[in-house]
Formats: C-alpha cells, structure tokens, sequence
C-alpha cells in the first residue's frame, strides 16, 4: 500500500511542475504576442510619417532641419533592439512629431489641408493604440515577471531557464506625454 501512496505523490508532483511548466510556457508566449502588438502598431506609426513629412514639405520648405529630425528619430526607432532602447527611441519620435506640429500652427493652409487633417487623425488614432499596446505588454511582463519570481514556480522558472523581461518604460517624465496634434 506505501509504494502505491508514494507513486501517487511522484505522479502528483510531476503533473504539477508540467502544469506550472506549461504555465510559465504560456506566459512567455503571451509577453512575446504582446511585444509583437507593440511592433505592428510602430510600424503603422512609422508607415504614417513618411506620409507627414511629404505633405508638410510643400509647406514648410525651409524648416528642413525639422524635417529631419522626424525622419532621423523614424529611422532611429525602426533600429531599436530591446525594449529599453525602443522606449527611448520612441520618446524621439514623439517629440520630433511634437516639433513638426508646433510648426505647423505658422502655416494655415497646411493645417487646413485635407491630408494633413487625415494623418493627424491616424496619428491619434494610432497614438492611442500603441498605448494599449504598451499598457497591455507591460501587464503580461508583470504577470509573468511575478509568476518566474514565486514559489514554488520560480524553482522550475529556473531550471527551464525562464528569465524575467524587461518593462516598456519611459524615464524622463517630459516624454510621457502624449504627442500634441493640434491644428
């Protein structure tokens, strides 16, 4: 009777580390589902730029410098490897953004041109769905950081070789602001 108590408890114990495994295997996947949200929403936003910058051309032919700090700061994000180089890079966008919206207050036949009018609409647009995006892979990070980080997960989380990841975060508070689309 002990030896079929024990290989109960064996069973037991091993039906509970697979599910914990699996747990931990579906957590992973989701913080890289949720990171992928974050690129597809990037990516419609660095789509929209080029887009911006050729209709402000005709306009402001002569802020060129502005011009190029929007294109620099797109280019900049589009190379960004880990999460805490994206954040900063993005900071970059938004504000190169900010610039070429501050300037377009001077031009009133830009800010009543109807591309201009549609793309700002698509920025905020897509400005807001890329703070979901953030919002939410941030919420999965933090689910699976606590998960790998408790016991008992965090003895399998560490020999299945789980490791934490990294928050989407932005350090300088000037940066957390939303871009101002105003025309």
């Amino acid at each position: 009777m002990a030896p079929v108590i024990a290989l109960i408890i064996v069973i037991a114990v091993l039906i509970y580390l697979i599910s914990i495994y699996n747990g931990l295997v579906t957590l992973r996947r989701q913080t890289g589902n949720a990171w992928a949200q974050i690129d597809v929403q990037l990516k419609r936003r660095y789509d929209l730029i080029p887009n911006l910058v050729e209709t402000v051309k005709g306009y402001m032919s002569y802020e060129q410098e502005t011009l190029d700090k929007v294109i620099s700061a797109r280019n900049k994000a589009i190379a960004a490897g880990s999460v805490h180089e994206r954040a900063t890079a993005e900071s970059e966008v938004s504000a190169a953004l900010g610039g070429i919206f501050a300037l377009a207050e001077a031009y009133p036949d830009l800010k009543a041109n109807q591309n201009m009018l549609s793309l700002q609409e698509e920025l905020k647009s897509t400005e807001n769905k890329v703070a979901f995006a953030r919002q939410y892979y941030n919420d999965v990070v933090t689910a699976y950081n606590t998960r790998i980080e408790t016991f008992p997960t965090s003895i399998v989380a560490t020999s299945g070789g789980f490791k934490s990841k990294e928050l989407f975060l932005i350090e300088d508070p000037a940066e957390r602001q939303a871009v101002q689309v105003k025309f």
